[in-house]
């Protein structure tokens, strides 16, 4: 379990984020066309996973949108935004704001993904949804960067995140 803030508010996961040097579990999350997507998916690429509560606040969009700007475009890399908003929302989301170098995905079916990425608030005014935390995993699934933002109402490390690609 850790601990993350939530406009001051102490809010805990369920479980714990992956440390650096383990090999990321295996998960298998559903993009915008209702697909299982999963990280074999990405063969030879890092792949980060930005995740976050809902595209409907304003920090989660800015920071799909900006993985979207800085990081989409590497072609040694895939970015995964991850919520768990409905298929359908990261559509609506994706097309409204042109949005098309990151890879959407829900975790609305996906309970083994939140709970093994330590990523489930399990208490607190967004218990249920995930927390804001930014996992980057090189090109054989081992994690290579981790950041659990302390407080969800704040964007992460991009720079730090963006240095590991």
């Amino acid at each position: 379990m850790e601990t993350v803030h939530f406009n001051g508010i102490e809010c805990h996961t369920y479980g714990n984020l992956p440390k650096v040097g383990d090999t990321a579990p295996a998960f298998s999350l559903v993009d915008t066309g209702l697909k299982e997507v999963t990280e074999k998916d990405f063969p030879g690429k890092k792949i980060v996973l930005n995740i976050f509560p809902s595209l409907d606040t304003p920090v989660c969009a800015t920071s799909v949108r900006k993985f979207n700007m800085e990081a989409g475009e590497k072609k040694n890399a895939a970015v995964l935004c991850i919520s768990m908003d409905l298929p359908f929302a990261m559509q609506r989301f994706c097309t409204a704001n042109d949005i098309k170098n990151v890879v959407p995905l829900s975790a609305f079916r996906s309970p083994k993904f939140s709970q093994e990425y330590g990523v489930q608030l399990i208490d607190g005014p967004l218990a249920g949804l995930l927390a804001r935390a930014v996992v980057i995993l090189d090109e054989n699934a081992n994690v290579i960067y981790r950041e659990l933002v302390d407080e969800i109402t704040k964007e992460p490390d991009y720079e730090a995140a963006l240095k590991m690609l």
